[in-house]
């Protein structure tokens, strides 16, 4: 029996910074062995990503590249392309997040490496895609993001564009990715054929914005930013407390009527301002101002209790911090211990789902630049001799003796 979801797939990664290394993380941790192709002479652009220290392998590297084997090759040499042409025959997914084009001047497009082998999944995250005037345009994720609309509706109402804290075009294209990856293999199984799979950071940006869009394809106009505010529904928003702030959903008219209830204001069930949906949305400024006022008078702490008590859905604004310790983030084994030769002993994000056969493990950490190289191509046919004379042609890489003996495979828990 295979101990994980993926066990005997073969991922190549031709990929950096974040998100085709997102793809490729959640394969190594579904149990893919994922093979990261790096260039030399530096790797993956984000190996650089230290922050205040400059000393350790960078945290981002480390969360991302975990689960997977590194090799380190010179792509601008013709024996560094040949090294990939020839994994790619025996391999079942190649991945890349490079500008359009680029794959194909190095002879490793999916023209090139489906000629090789026909069961290849070939999958490209690129910034625009493949098609259309801005196929040929790089990819950053706060472009992506401005481009999509996403910018507009994040903020205050008619306050300036305000960017999501985190990277959601890098991230989704990485996740969605995965899932073109697997109904291709799906595909494979019952047919034979391995094909293309391609999405890109604005359509990953613009697949967030599903009840923006039906709305203005309804009216024909486009909503703006509105705070923490839902834009359908209220009250469904942040609110400020006596000590800190929380998030309450009122998201239906059963639990916005049990909300006028615990506030004392059994009047505002019957108020025409509040009465339904359409009219609270209509006068929100007026509800929220009410809702404030109560809820000003105690602590999150004790609001949270008594919405608990009463069945409202409610909840602190965490940060970070406190949302990695919680007692309910511990228990769904979300973080995970990771021992890296260089950086030491930390924590991680875990695979955010979970199995009941074959549940997934960090089994590894993330690479050292060329940690594998070796011993990936000596099952790829390549003998010792061979690449010795590859190293010293500086055609691969691999640590230097004295940092890998060092490394060993680890077995993690959460």
């Amino acid at each position: 029996m295979n101990p994980y979801p993926l066990s005997g797939v073969r991922v190549l990664e031709m990929a950096q910074i974040m998100a085709g290394p997102t793809c490729g993380l959640m394969l190594a941790d579904l149990g893919a062995d994922v093979i990261k192709i790096e260039k030399l002479p530096q790797g993956d652009d984000s190996r650089i990503y230290t922050g205040a220290s400059s000393s350790a392998l960078p945290a981002p590297f480390v969360m991302l590249n975990r689960n997977k084997r590194g090799l380190a090759i010179n792509l601008k040499t013709s024996a560094g392309k040949e090294i990939i042409r020839r994994m790619a025959t025996s391999s079942d997914v190649f991945l890349e997040n490079y500008r359009k084009g680029t794959m194909d001047k190095f002879g490793l497009g999916w023209a090139d490496l489906s000629a090789l082998n026909s069961r290849l999944i070939y999958c490209s995250i690129s910034g625009y895609g493949r098609t259309g005037p801005y196929a040929d345009k790089g990819g950053f994720d706060l472009i992506a993001q401005a481009y999509s609309g996403l910018l507009s509706v994040t903020g205050e109402k008619g306050g300036p564009p305000v960017k999501p804290g985190n990277s959601v075009a890098d991230i989704n294209s990485g996740v969605l990715a995965v899932v073109g990856i697997l109904s291709a293999l799906l595909h494979r199984a019952n047919s034979g054929k391995g094909q293309f799979v391609e999405t890109s950071l604005i359509e990953a940006s613009m697949q967030q914005m599903y009840w923006f869009a039906a709305m203005y394809f309804q009216t024909g106009k486009s909503m703006g930013a509105s705070g923490s505010a839902h834009p359908l529904t209220a009250p469904y928003q942040a609110f400020r407390t006596q000590d800190s702030w929380l998030v309450l959903g009122g998201a239906n008219q059963a639990n916005w009527e049990r909300i006028a209830d615990l506030l004392g204001h059994p009047e505002w069930k019957e108020d025409p301002r509040f009465v339904t949906n359409a009219a609270r949305k209509q006068h929100e400024d007026e509800l929220v101002e009410a809702i404030s006022a109560e809820l000003q008078k105690a602590s999150t702490d004790e609001w949270i209790a008594r919405f608990d008590a009463a069945g409202i859905p409610a909840g602190p604004v965490n940060n970070i911090g406190q949302a990695l310790d919680h007692p309910q983030t511990r228990a769904r084994e979300m973080v995970v211990e990771v021992e890296h030769p260089t950086a030491g002993k930390g924590k991680a994000l875990a695979l955010p789902i979970k199995f009941s056969e074959t549940p997934a493990k960090v089994r590894r950490p993330a690479p050292l630049l060329g940690e594998n190289t070796r011993e990936i191509l000596r099952e790829f046919g390549y003998r010792d001799g061979e690449i010795d004379d590859l190293i010293s042609r500086k055609i691969v890489a691999e640590p230097a003796r004295s940092e890998a003996s060092t490394t060993a495979q680890q077995e993690c828990e959460p």
